[in-house]
């Protein structure tokens, strides 16, 4: 048989004993620890000896952090598939994908009688898993429209709310030995699932065939099945004694023609034996992969994962698929894949691009931007995939997405050097950072990701005290737009790391920041609901206070339209960055004089659970017109408008951020960031619906204004790229644009044209000579 072109999948058949509960999961821990990739169990749920599969794979995935579990193989029988898919489906997401659904007919039928199962036949049993991996896809398939009916011999759905969805496409993979669940293997899973110590007959390379016929019968490319192996019979020795026992090397040698020549691209090893998973994990699994390697680069095997025919008939024609690097092949989602509609959209905007690349590191980055150049399209970069711009998704481009790079690391803790990549979330950063006792000012909003975030400012609830996210950045690894990678702080490529500090976008791909955190743990935070009819007075009021305040109190606040004979309302939030509860209510107290309280609500709380991350999906479902300025102060020209802009009820919510204070003591100078004297960002939004009425009523604002925040924007005039960046700090921008991309390939994060030829600034000596170390 040939080789199918798998990316090889290395683990352990763990057996999940209920005598001593902490050894399946030390194992499992120690399957991570090794390096290998996937955990698996036994399921046998009327075996009071044994811990419960599902229950123990949910313990397992939070004490790990990149394992995959599955059973191995699930019992049908006793998990109806209806609700085996939304256990599946909650475990994927909150093991964030790692989940995969190793599935069986059902074996010791009268043990499974004994716990109220019925006992069919054999054929029947086989009818009732063809049946249920229908009903766990069609629970799966929340695109589709209305609940999912289903009406079999076996299983029968009369009306169901589809969904959750799970966070990546699990894997459906059967353990078959017969003909007639071989060709069920074929025509409809993921992958085939035997015990090598059962292979009879058929045999290996028979079986195989049996499943190679019924996918081409079934119009599906029999790659698209991965085979999976488990070894029972195995052991590490200094001799040969056997098949697979003898010396690690001899495992590679055995095991290498079982990937080659016959299509086995997964082996788990069920000894629970910390020995052999340590050697196979430690020694076997590189060596092996290397091996793997090396013989399908001789041979110009593959390992892109095979698209289905519905696949390929839904590719776009922007773009050439044949292309895409070989090293990227089993990282990209095109349109009809099962993932696609879970990385096509941003938070705010829906998209439709041809391609999405998941780059898992900086390497990738470089390669995914080297192909999608070649391409003639637009190209849109996601960190967290959340802003308000909507510029990281679009039609008919390419997506780099880094939410994969999600790392957070503690460098020092007494310096409170941290590292930061740009897929992660500003809720995990926080609570990754609360053990240490740090923090680091970010948003308002946990879901929003590092890179678009650390690039453009980061005015966060610790702004006042602490200043914004970009004034905390001492070095970046960027990917520039000529693929180069490079390391950029205020020695190394100083001009570079003064401009992505502010309009980064502009510039590269972020893959990393290095930032400064500071110590904190508990802050004061306080929420009032106050009757804002007396808008004008309110906001007058309100700007007040905060400028008053002491550094500590940062302060958003969000006006809502009047609705249903309502008034129009605020929202304040408050939050004192320290944890001094009598400090705290002084500062606090004089805010309820703001107007009429509604509501309010104050407590002590780590500051990790104010920016817990809400883990939304990604549909589409913001508001996508939005505009941003900035205020020097509160005035009652400027509160008058707003005042009547909310009345009119053509804008649906404007937020007003405070600034000052640290953010301050910056000089104007200092980044591209320039805006050092506003006290206040203010954002309105409305429905698409209302945007000319929006327009005309940010028009009589406008003049109030001094500056804008690039991130809340949606205009995209190049008028307001003054507003964004003020001279002379536009002049320096475009001059750098025209050395670091003068072919724009950065240009959908409100691109700065770069500057005519002659008007660039250029390159310094020690740039170019780092540059081409």
């Amino acid at each position: 048989m040939p080789d199918y072109g798998h990316e090889l999948l290395l683990g352990t058949f763990i057996t999940p004993t209920a005598h001593d509960p902490e050894q399946a999961v030390a194992l499992a821990e120690l399957t991570e620890a090794a390096g290998l990739d996937i955990a698996t169990f036994q399921d046998h749920p009327y075996n009071a000896d044994f811990l419960d599969t599902y229950t123990l794979m949910s313990w397992v995935a939070a004490r790990t952090s990149r394992l995959r579990v599955s059973a191995n193989v699930t019992n049908l029988p006793l998990r109806p598939p209806a609700t085996l898919a939304r256990t599946a489906a909650s475990l994927d997401l909150l093991s964030g994908g790692r989940f995969e659904l190793g599935l069986g007919a059902g074996a010791f039928p009268d043990a499974v009688r004994g716990m109220s199962g019925r006992r069919p036949t054999t054929g029947q049993n086989i009818e009732s898993l063809d049946e249920a991996i229908d009903v766990l896809r069609g629970v799966w398939d929340t695109d589709q429209p209305g609940p999912l009916r289903f009406d079999g011999k076996h299983h029968t759905i009369p009306s169901m709310k589809r969904g959750p969805r799970p966070a990546h496409d699990i894997g459906i993979w059967l353990g078959s030995y017969k003909p007639r669940m071989l060709r069920l293997t074929g025509r409809k899973a993921d992958g085939w699932l035997p015990t090598l110590e059962y292979l009879q007959s058929p045999g290996m390379a028979e079986a195989n065939e049996i499943i190679d016929e019924a996918a081409v019968a079934a119009g599906r490319d029999p790659r698209e099945i991965r085979r999976l192996l488990n070894l029972f019979t195995v052991d590490f020795s200094a001799t040969r004694r056997g098949h697979l026992q003898g010396p690690p090397e001899q495992w590679v040698e055995e095991l290498l023609p079982l990937v080659l020549e016959q299509g086995f691209s997964a082996f788990l090893i069920g000894r629970d034996d910390p020995r052999l998973i340590r050697t196979f994990g430690e020694e076997v699994a590189p060596a092996l992969r290397e091996a793997v390697a090396r013989e399908r680069a001789a041979a110009g095997t593959s390992t892109a994962p095979v698209r289905p025919a519905a696949v390929l008939a839904a590719r776009h024609d922007t773009i050439s698929y044949d292309d895409i690097p070989a090293s990227l092949a089993g990282k990209v989602v095109e349109p009809g894949d099962r993932g696609y509609e879970n990385v096509r959209h941003s938070y705010t905007r829906t998209g439709s691009p041809a391609l999405v690349v998941r780059a898992e590191n900086a390497d990738d980055v470089v390669a995914a931007l080297a192909y999608a150049r070649s391409q003639n399209v637009d190209i849109s970069v996601r960190s967290g995939g959340h802003g308000i711009s909507g510029r990281s998704t679009n039609d008919g481009g390419i997506i780099i997405d880094l939410r994969k790079m999600n790392s957070v690391e503690v460098l020092d803790r007494e310096s409170g050097r941290i590292r930061v990549e740009p897929g992660a979330r500003w809720g995990d950063v926080a609570r990754e950072l609360a053990p240490y006792g740090l923090a680091m000012s970010s948003g308002d909003y946990g879901d929003v990701g590092v890179g678009g975030l650390a690039t453009a400012g980061g005015l966060g609830y610790l702004a006042r005290k602490y200043g914004l996210t970009i004034d905390h950045i001492t070095a970046a690894e960027i990917v520039v737009a000529d693929g180069r990678k490079l390391r950029v702080d205020a020695e190394h490529h100083p001009d570079l790391f003064w401009a992505i500090r502010g309009a980064g976008g502009n510039f590269g791909i972020v893959t990393a920041f290095e930032l400064q955190a500071y110590e904190i743990e508990n802050v004061a935070y306080a929420t009032l609901v106050v009757d804002a009819t007396d808008t004008a007075d309110f906001l007058m009021e309100w700007g007040r206070l905060v400028e008053e305040a002491p550094r500590e109190i940062t302060s958003f606040m969000s006006l809502f339209p009047a609705r249903r004979g309502g008034p129009v309302t605020a929202r304040v939030t408050l939050v004192h960055a320290g944890d001094d509860v009598e400090e705290a209510q002084r500062a606090l107290t004089p805010f309820l004089g703001t107007g009429p309280v509604i509501d309010q609500q104050a407590q002590l709380v780590p500051y990790h659970m104010v920016v817990a991350p809400p883990d939304n999906r990604h549909q589409g479902q913001g508001l996508e017109d939005t505009r941003s300025g900035l205020l020097e102060h509160i005035t009652r020209e400027a509160a008058e408008v707003i005042e009547e802009t909310m009345k009119s009820g053509d804008v649906m919510i404007m937020q007003f951020r405070s600034m000052g204070g640290a953010v301050h003591d910056i000089p104007a100078d200092a980044m591209a960031w320039s805006h050092r004297t506003q006290q206040f960002s203010v954002l309105a939004a409305t429905a698409p619906e209302w945007l000319t009425r929006l327009n005309s009523h940010w028009a009589r604002l406008y003049p109030h204004l001094n500056g804008m925040y690039l991130s809340f924007e949606t205009d995209t005039d190049p008028a307001r790229l003054l507003d964004a960046f003020p001279e002379p700090v536009l002049t320096r921008l475009r001059g750098l644009k025209a050395e670091w991309d003068p072919d724009q390939v950065f240009n959908r994060n409100f691109n700065i044209p770069p500057a005519p030829h002659e008007d660039a600034v250029p390159p310094q000596d020690a740039d170019l000579a780092a540059s081409n170390s």
